[in-house]
């Protein structure tokens, strides 16, 4: 067996972040965690913090925007993951830069955890958040930086427990909303298999300067399919109401930041069905539950239950 390669992650407290430091960290990565002195004193991030060091992370304090701290960083390490936020995504030419310098790495994960950007036919605002998304991966790939780009499609806890239904705090049961014909098929993924999944891909050559789609059969369904599911789970029949594309076209164009970004993000994945409505080829991408069969990944089926 192969030594493991060390990790480092750059925004692991953050939403995703924290999922793929407990992976790492589980599957016996060195794991190395990059932290503002500001992050380990702030009450909630904090405690996440402490609990990366129960898992025997290793904390090193820097920040994305400190040259010297990063690049100090990175030479400990062998692979940079970075799980930053949306609001840091352009700053992510810094972790390029550090790599480059640094002249150790042997692949770098951008932040990504979502739609395969080049494959998107988005309107904006959130067009323009993908385009920062592919810009990174061109700046990657001029610089010659070995990488995998992880497309983790829709996370399953921000989508399933309200049933993609805007503004509510429980599943629907008695009416749902439904975009377009509800035909187009998405991917539902559960946090801790993204992680999972990123993870087991970091040292593997079939996932070398690919996209690592994580799309598993048992979670690919279409809204109609979904709300049959749900239905089926609570044993009624559910009043639906179908948006035409116009009408969320204009809905987005009419709401309010950071909502018209969501609501211009569930057009792409609901509407246009740009998550499923294209073949994964060998050329560019790999999928990640026929790479892996051994993980066993949790299915919307097994997601919605706890909600029943």
């Amino acid at each position: 067996m192969a030594e493991k390669s060390k990790i480092l992650i750059v925004g692991g407290t953050g939403y995703i972040g924290k999922f793929v430091v407990e992976a790492s960290a589980k599957a016996g990565h060195p794991t190395f965690v990059l932290v503002r002195e500001s992050t380990v004193s702030d009450p909630v991030k904090g405690k996440l913090v402490e609990n990366f060091k129960n898992l025997g992370a290793t904390l090193l304090h820097g920040d994305l925007y400190d040259h010297e701290s990063l690049v100090k960083a990175i030479k400990q390490v062998d692979v940079v993951i970075s799980t930053v936020g949306n609001m840091q995504l352009a700053d992510q030419t810094k972790i390029v830069a550090a790599i480059k310098e640094a002249g150790n790495i042997k692949r770098f994960f951008p932040s990504e955890f979502g739609n395969d950007v080049d494959r998107v036919n988005a309107v904006e605002p959130a067009k323009t958040s993908f385009a920062v998304k592919a810009q990174i991966r061109r700046t990657v790939e001029a610089e010659g930086i070995p990488y995998t780009y992880v497309s983790s499609n829709c996370f399953a806890a921000y989508f399933l427990p309200v049933l993609c239904q805007p503004g509510v705090s429980a599943p629907p049961r008695d009416k749902v909303t439904i975009l377009g014909d509800g035909k187009a098929k998405a991917v539902f993924n559960n946090e801790t298999d993204i992680g999972t999944y990123t993870i087991k891909a970091v040292d593997d050559p079939r996932t070398l300067n690919k996209v690592l789609y994580i799309r598993p059969p048992k979670n690919t369904l279409s809204f109609n399919e979904l709300v049959a599911l749900w239905e089926s789970k609570i044993g009624k029949t559910l009043e639906k109401t179908y948006i035409p594309e116009e009408q969320v076209l204009k809905d987005i164009q009419e709401a309010p930041l950071p909502l018209n970004i969501v609501l211009a993000i569930n057009h792409s994945v609901f509407v246009k069905g740009d998550q499923t409505n294209f073949e994964i080829e060998p050329s560019f991408g790999v999928e990640a539950s026929e790479l892996y069969p051994d993980v066993k990944y949790t299915t919307v089926e097994e997601y919605l239950q706890q909600f029943v």
